[in-house]
């Protein structure tokens, strides 16, 4: 088509559908109007790349109705809000994917990983969307879990136009203003703008889909290596001043020197005593009893892997007999009733030798001790959502406390990397 026959970007269409956009998907409204339109001839479709800037053919918004555009807006800003340029260096970074075709790939993915959710409600689905199914592959996953299934071949030769930019794959387009260009967002701006959409979904619950509410849960809340932290938390408690010190006399103090005829004790480390306080109570799943085992050995290697420095109790209501950690599968898990793991702690303390550090692994639905323990406290909580954070097997109006701020409290996850 020459420089004369050259279709016009039509600003009212497109304008229009991002109009619609925002009607059909109101909480993704702060996002749509961010994005600042940049015409180009060199993008088959519409585009995004990483600086929230929309790269849009003329020709596309000619010859398509408002409202596939609508539908292809909240597309493409879809790419931004879940961070697919972000995700796919870290993908093409950790499993080496920087051949010709894995551009098309990590596309592909993030692509699924949107339009199994997106359409409907108010908005159609586009010509040209890509679907799971398309691929032969299950819907609900997440782009990291379609890049490893998808296969380069005929069956995704059509698709070899695809390109939404850098904004969904983190390869930089020659058609791309680049970092330096005009109307990009910056990272402030952008982490501003996902977190007043994640807010958005989360103050409204049940009018977005699910792949939107997941995400945006880990955005007001992003998941936290619990698991390490909770190993740093215990160590920290172990390795305090005068936790596991005592004075001996088997190895006198240099400063015996300075006085003839007396002998002084010297201060000495030994590995610091642990008691782990398990929640058994009705409201702790068999799978949350579980996890609590593996940190239990988690606990047991944070402190240089003495087993027999490490005891476990459990308890609901009343506390159970403290026995020393021989293996974790082996501890029996007594409970099932209601909570007061005030029983717990003092069941702990009054052991001897005392502990030097006291780990109380619960899900938070319980009193606590009214004085601070003469000993270092970690609580590790298990994860509470939604309208069970004011729930207790007895007392369905009951608010439990929140944990004393005497204690360091992780907040214990599904997943994580070991301490």
């Amino acid at each position: 088509m020459s420089a004369a026959t050259a279709v016009a970007l039509d600003l009212d269409k497109l304008f229009a559908a991002r109009l619609h956009a925002a009607r059909a998907r109101p909480y993704l409204a702060t996002a749509l109007f961010a994005l600042h339109v940049v015409e180009s001839r060199a993008v088959p479709t519409m585009a995004v790349d990483r600086h929230w800037r929309c790269y849009v053919s003329p020709g596309f918004v000619d010859r398509m109705p408002v409202e596939d555009l609508a539908a292809v807006w909240v597309h493409e800003v879809s790419h931004l809000l879940r961070d697919h340029h972000g995700r796919s260096d870290r993908l093409a970074r950790d499993r080496g994917m920087t051949g010709a075709g894995d551009r098309l790939r990590m596309n592909l993915a993030a692509d699924c990983e949107i339009n199994d959710d997106a359409f409907g409600d108010g908005l159609v689905v586009p010509k040209g969307a890509v679907f799971p199914r398309h691929l032969l592959l299950s819907g609900g996953l997440l782009m990291e879990e379609y890049a490893g299934e998808i296969r380069l071949g005929p069956m995704t030769r059509y698709l070899a136009w695809l390109d939404c930019g850098s904004g969904a794959d983190g390869v930089a387009r020659e058609w791309e203003l680049g970092p330096d260009g005009a109307h990009g967002l910056s990272e402030q701006e952008r982490d501003a703008v996902r977190f007043r959409v994640a807010r958005g979904i989360t103050g409204r619950p049940g009018d977005a889909p699910r792949g939107w509410r997941r995400w945006a849960e880990e955005v007001v809340h992003p998941p936290q290596p619990w698991r390490e932290l909770l190993g740093a938390a215990v160590r920290s408690a172990a390795s305090a001043a005068g936790v596991g010190e005592d004075y001996v006399y088997g190895r006198p103090a240099r400063r015996s020197a300075s006085l003839p005829g007396v002998v002084l004790p010297s201060l000495r480390r030994t590995p610091p005593r642990v008691t782990v306080v398990v929640d058994t109570s009705g409201s702790v799943s068999d799978a949350e009893l579980g996890s609590a085992l593996l940190e239990i050995a988690a606990i047991s290697r944070a402190v240089g892997g003495r087993r027999d420095l490490v005891s476990v109790l459990s308890c609901d209501a009343a506390a159970n007999v403290v026995g020393p950690l021989c293996r974790a599968e082996d501890i029996p898990l007594l409970g099932g009733g209601g909570t007061d793991l005030r029983s717990g702690f003092a069941r702990a303390l009054a052991a001897r030798p005392r502990p030097d550090v006291v780990v109380a692994l619960t899900d938070g639905q319980t009193p606590w001790p009214a004085v601070r323990p003469a000993c270092r406290t970690v609580i590790g909580l298990f994860p509470r959502g939604g309208t069970s954070d004011s729930w207790r097997e007895d007392d369905p109006d009951h608010a439990p406390e929140h944990p004393p701020a005497w204690a360091r409290v992780v907040d214990i996850g599904p997943r994580g990397p070991g301490v």
